[in-house]
């Protein structure tokens, strides 16, 4: 397929710039083939069943974004892309010219690293030398901003520290949210158990390569970026007994649900910890979900086109025409979908 096949128009003002006022107040498009149902998120708990199970990734958002400069005085802006241990990461850098290893960076707050290799597009950083007493987190906390995606214009705010955070995070390591979980609020979750529906929790970082755009127009030349994941015993358990018995699995997300089939490819979940770059297109055989809770993605992304594969290319186009056409909030800060699957 095309990059072209998974292209649509998307007026400007439809891109959320902040949250609701309210978590747990977007609107929820249901998706079932032919059938769009306009509700709101909240009318959730009414559209699963007793015994589903929803699987969500518990992953916190990082304070991942630094500005400083070189030893020179050139300016950077280095971007967290994966904490490695307690004082290395892996990082995107800008600057006038890249720096070479050995090159000491200074960043904002009075802390420092040195670049001490290349790893394809990333820049590893190490702290040690200047920080001994302090972790990688700790250095970020205190210096960091919190990176909202480039879509969104504002500066970050107090306000975004709470709402681009999924009110279950706990597993500091991400650089962009699980956004599908924005959503979600203590309430919903309690009202989700009372009816039965089972809640468990994987751990997938995201990595800043949820945003890079495709630069390809054959889909099946691109490669995609990796991601580190976990899935833990009482998840395994619940989605075994979800299987064995004939319930439903549902990712609350794309990365989720990335998490779930990397670790498939090979039996269910025979792999529950692992590095993955799998990239899901219009073709691909699911073997763990049923059902998804997702956003609405950006034109020509390679989440576009796993929604595709998931719930049929035809009807994620009819999907958000419709969802333009009523004026649906898109991406991070907006509305939500529940897919159900494509018809075999």
């Amino acid at each position: 397929m095309q990059i072209s096949d998974f292209d649509y128009h998307l007026p400007e003002h439809l891109i959320a710039q902040f949250p609701p006022e309210t978590r747990g107040t977007s609107r929820l498009l249901h998706v079932a083939g032919k059938n769009l149902s306009d509700r709101v998120f909240t009318e959730l708990p009414d559209l699963l069943q007793s015994g589903d199970v929803l699987v969500f990734n518990d992953t916190k958002v990082i304070k991942a974004r630094m500005f400083g400069e070189k030893a020179s005085g050139g300016k950077i802006e280095a971007l967290i892309e994966r904490v490695l241990d307690q004082h290395q990461a892996l990082a995107h850098i800008k600057a006038s010219k890249a720096p070479k290893p050995g090159t000491i960076l200074h960043f904002q707050g009075g802390f420092s690293a040195e670049m001490t290799e290349r790893q394809g597009d990333l820049f590893k950083l190490d702290f040690s030398a200047f920080h001994s007493d302090l972790t990688v987190l700790d250095i970020l906390e205190a210096s960091g901003l919190l990176p909202l995606p480039p879509y969104i214009t504002h500066v970050p705010d107090e306000e975004d520290a709470k709402r681009y955070q999924t009110v279950y995070a706990r597993d500091p390591g991400a650089v962009a949210a699980p956004t599908a979980g924005l959503h979600f609020t203590e309430e919903i979750l309690a009202q989700l158990r009372a009816k039965g529906v089972k809640t468990c929790f994987l751990t997938l970082h995201v990595g800043a390569g949820t945003f890079m755009p495709v630069r390809v127009d054959d889909i099946s030349q691109h490669v995609m970026h990796h991601e580190r994941y976990r899935i833990p015993a009482e998840t395994q358990a619940a989605i075994h007994e979800a299987k064995a018995t004939g319930k439903r699995v549902i990712a609350v997300g794309t990365t989720s649900l990335r998490a779930l089939e990397a670790s498939s490819q090979n039996g269910l979940l025979a792999e529950p910890e692992g590095d993955t770059n799998i990239f899901i297109t219009p073709g691909y055989q699911f073997k763990v979900i049923d059902r998804l809770v997702t956003n609405f993605h950006l034109p020509k992304s390679t989440l576009l086109m796993l929604v595709s594969a998931f719930a049929g290319h035809e009807t994620m186009r009819a999907a958000y025409d419709h969802a333009v056409a009523k004026e649906y909030r898109f991406f991070s800060y907006g509305d939500s979908m529940l897919l159900e699957p494509a018809a075999q």
